[in-house]
């Protein structure tokens, strides 16, 4: 009788051991580790962005000290900056499975870049501008945190993809829908190539 309740507790532990493996096999944890690899892979955007945005000042303020007459270029660059710093504040846990606060935060953020690419072509007319010492640093600075803002949103874009694809298809889906029912497909940014083009920096 003991050797039968022994047998049976063993059976017991490798059903629950089978199991424990069947799922691991069949990707029950893709979904979870999928999700956190999409979440600092966003974190970095934000990240390269607000990097981004503290150059700004310094930038506006250099420009201003060569070409004050261009109020119009470097309003518009202070209020795009103003604009993506709010939004990036305000913006809502689930971002990323939200179209609308998505591409708010998208829209907002190629109007800085668009308002920076504005603000390098002027500074083209002004050759003390483009030989100050600060200025040529900060256009450095930007010119790297453009280039790491293209690659952190590659890296984001790259694994939003490989988890939209395993919510979207089986058996992946099935057992998200089974164990992960909240789990929802992300944003990616869309192809709006003229605003995503990095300013143009000269040296």
């Amino acid at each position: 009788m003991k050797r039968l309740a022994w047998f049976g507790k063993q059976g017991a532990v490798l059903a629950a051991v089978a199991m424990t493996l069947a799922l691991y096999a069949c990707g029950i944890n893709q979904v979870p580790t999928q999700d956190e690899q999409v979440k600092a892979a966003w974190s970095q955007v934000q990240n390269e962005y607000q990097r981004r945005a503290d150059l700004v000042p310094n930038l506006v303020n250099t420009v201003k000290g060569y070409a004050q007459q261009e109020r119009t270029v470097l309003r518009e660059v202070i209020e795009a900056r103003a604009k993506a710093t709010s939004t990036t504040v305000n913006l809502p846990p689930d971002v990323t499975s939200n179209p609308e606060a998505f591409q708010k935060f998208e829209q907002s953020q190629n109007q800085l870049t668009q308002a920076l690419g504005r603000l390098m072509v002027v500074s083209e007319r002004y050759p003390d501008l483009k030989s100050n010492q600060n200025f040529l640093a900060l256009q450095s600075q930007l010119e790297g945190t453009e280039n790491r803002i293209t690659v952190a949103r590659k890296d984001y874009i790259d694994a939003v993809q490989t988890y939209n694809t395993t919510l979207r298809t089986i058996p992946q889906r099935w057992i998200a829908g089974i164990f992960y029912p909240d789990a929802k497909v992300k944003q990616t940014f869309s192809a709006n190539e003229p605003a995503q083009t990095a300013p143009r920096v000269s040296f």
